[in-house]
């Protein structure tokens, strides 16, 4: 992609940025020195926010993670200074530039696509979804290719380790592996696993306990005639995920195992497992007939094609994998079960379920792993597409991106796409009539997004999560099933599944007292666990000391690998209206067991009537809970991203 030579010229010389390894710039072919890596960082962050305003505040929390000094905005000021002095050298003193820009939302770096490498990288990796989506594996493998093509490390190498643990250059990482993933499908399916092969590498290099990943490159080492170096990867991953998690293997790597020893990897008979874009939902698609069953064994799973005539044939669109060792919930899934029957029991009318929480309580878990359970039950059909309500790093799936994925999904060729939402509304319902089809919309952000995804045919189930309370869906009948953080007993069987049953039996103090300082949130014991899991040899009495002194903070329950409570926290935080998050961030100087509007009014200085409607909206968001009417509760954990929020504001 070539930059518009009119808008170049328009803003001086030809820069060049680099986000996907070391951060560099260059102007008219010279690299320039970036400066010191506290200017680095904010070079990087102003890349990762693709031309956005990146707010003050954040700029702030970059380079001074805990509380800023009073000096912090004057530096802040300094090195946007020095790095838009650095970019426009003829700059004339005083005067805005054209790059480095500052708006109301904050500071943006003004970049065209071809002048960044992450933003090529995206651009590229949603060619080669359009592809995969439409059957053209070999240009989607070529596309993946070029897309990994612009990653060279680690991203946003050369600042301080602190900062790239920001959730934008993580969230970055992880587009990383997810278009490897894609890639090694796509190069499956057509045959050019060779190529792939490098990105591969070193996407296991660097999460090294990413089993599908893992599952991935030994399939493409066999498929390039590697056998014994195939072997040897899955015996390098097997030691690892029992020395540092204490786990096996699970279904898909095995599978991948198997089929090295028996010599079964040629070319896969189906299609890539698809994200469909960075902007849009994921929707994972496999079809009738191939190898692929509700586990993952057997092969990547790939798009449903459209019959001959053009006519959408139905789509079998792939669940994400279950959860292994899935513990508890025994009373929640008996009740999705209930309406589940209600529904495909009877011929009446189509229903929808709603699975809230606050974040980190297991809505997803249960939903994928109920849906697991009752896919039989819907004989037509399994929708998956995450709609990003809550994510903090990339704005909600829009209903149109939405249903132009779903219907990709059943099959209808991009050619036959209409336009417009409406007409995308009525060909999805249209094609759903008669048919018994589940249909899990994950992480909703409001009920206008959920409208038009939700089925209109009489046997289909739509399994909402959210942490947003969705009263309009509830009003319209939905059936609404709100999560807590599970019993003491759960709680414990999870720990114990997760570090290991015999672990957790030696030491049940300390095992009790993590769950007591996690506030038994499962997120909270996963982060815990992947810790414990990785230093066995540290005993249960030493992490449950360590949760005692980092007590009120978030620091023992962030910086996961795979998890940040911190991180999911403040999906919830960043939606809050500002007198909403101003009073979230006074609850934790309330001392008493139980908040109420009276109380709330007194220590925020406000009307009783505005403290009530500022506690619904946090209620809302599941940031705290009304256990009775009018009484609020706060989570311990809550309580302290809350006091968290007060020092860094």
């Amino acid at each position: 992609m070539s930059a518009d030579p009119a808008h170049r010229g328009a803003r001086g010389a030809a820069l060049r940025f680099e986000l996907l390894g070391p951060v560099r710039a260059w102007r008219d072919g010279t690299e320039l020195d970036v400066g010191f890596p506290q200017q680095r960082a904010l070079l990087a962050l102003l890349l990762a926010y693709e031309g956005r305003p990146v707010p003050a505040g954040e700029l702030l929390g970059l380079l001074w993670p805990g509380h800023p000094p009073a000096s912090a905005p004057n530096v802040v000021r300094r090195y946007l200074g020095a790095l838009r002095r650095l970019l426009e050298p003829d700059l004339p003193p005083r005067a805005p530039g054209r790059r480095l820009l500052r708006h109301p939302g904050g500071h943006l770096l003004e970049v065209t696509p071809d002048e960044v490498d992450l933003l090529r990288f995206r651009e590229l990796t949603r060619q080669g979804i359009r592809a995969a989506v439409t059957g053209r594996a070999e240009a989607a493998a070529l596309r993946f290719t070029d897309a990994l093509g612009e990653w060279r490390g680690p991203v946003a190498m050369g600042i301080a380790a602190a900062a790239r643990g920001h959730v934008r250059f993580t969230a970055v990482g992880r587009e990383l592996l997810e278009t490897a993933r894609l890639a090694a499908d796509a190069a499956l399916l057509c045959g050019r696993t060779a190529q792939i092969l490098p990105a591969l590498r070193r996407a296991t290099a660097l999460d090294p306990l990413d089993e599908p990943l893992h599952a991935r490159l030994i399939l493409s080492l066999a498929a390039c005639g590697l056998q014994a170096e195939a072997l040897t990867a899955y015996e390098d991953v097997r030691r690892r995920l029992a020395a540092e998690l204490g786990i096996t293997p699970g279904t898909e790597l095995a599978a991948a195992h198997t089929r090295v020893l028996r010599q079964d990897v040629g070319r896969l008979t189906s299609g890539p497992r698809v994200d469909v874009g960075r902007k849009t939902p994921v929707v994972r698609v496999s079809r009738p007939g191939t190898a692929v069953d509700s586990r993952g064994e057997g092969g990547a799973p790939g798009a449903a094609p459209a019959v001959p005539d053009g006519t959408p044939s139905t789509g079998h669109t792939r669940l994400p994998p279950d959860i292994h060792g899935f513990t508890g919930r025994k009373a929640e899934l008996e009740w999705l079960t209930a309406a589940r029957d209600a529904v495909t029991g009877t011929a009446g009318a189509p229903a929808a379920v709603w699975i809230g929480g606050m974040a980190g309580v297991g809505k997803t878990a249960l939903a994928v792993h109920w849906a697991h359970r009752a896919a039989g039950h819907f004989p037509d059909g399994h929708l998956y597409a995450a709609l990003r309500g809550s994510d903090p790093a990339r704005a909600p799936a829009e209903p149109e991106e939405a249903l132009r994925a779903m219907l990709t999904a059943l099959g209808v060729p991009a050619t036959r796409m209409p336009a417009g939402a409406a007409a995308l509304t009525g060909l999805y319902r249209t094609l759903l009539a008669g048919r018994r089809v589940l249909v899990v919309l994950d992480d909703a952000a409001g009920t206008e997004q959920l409208r038009p995804l939700l089925p209109a045919a009489p046997g289909c189930l739509a399994l909402v999560t959210s942490r947003h309370a969705l009263p309009g869906l509830i009003a319209s009948g939905a059936r609404p099933l709100r999560l807590e953080p599970p019993p003491a007993d759960d709680a414990r069987a999870m720990l114990a599944r997760l570090i290991g049953a015999d672990r957790a039996a030696a030491e049940p103090g300390a095992a009790d007292e993590i769950l007591l300082r996690s506030g038994r949130l499962p997120l909270a014991l996963a982060v815990v666990a992947e810790r414990a899991a990785g230093h066995r040899e540290i005993p249960l009495a030493d992490t449950a000391a360590y949760l005692r002194e980092k007590e009120g903070t978030l620091d023992a329950f962030s910086g996961g690998a795979t998890a940040d409570v911190r991180v999911a926290f403040l999906g919830s935080y960043r939606l809050l209206s500002p007198e909403a998050a101003r009073l979230f961030r006074l609850l934790p100087r309330h001392g008493g067991p139980s908040l109420t509007p009276a109380s709330a009014a007194a220590l925020a200085g406000l009307p009783v009537r505005g403290a009530r409607r500022l506690l619904g909206e946090l209620a809302e968001s599941h940031l705290i809970t009304e256990h009775t009417p009018g009484h609020y509760t706060l989570h311990r954990l809550l309580g302290a991203f809350a006091a968290e929020r007060a020092r860094h504001t």
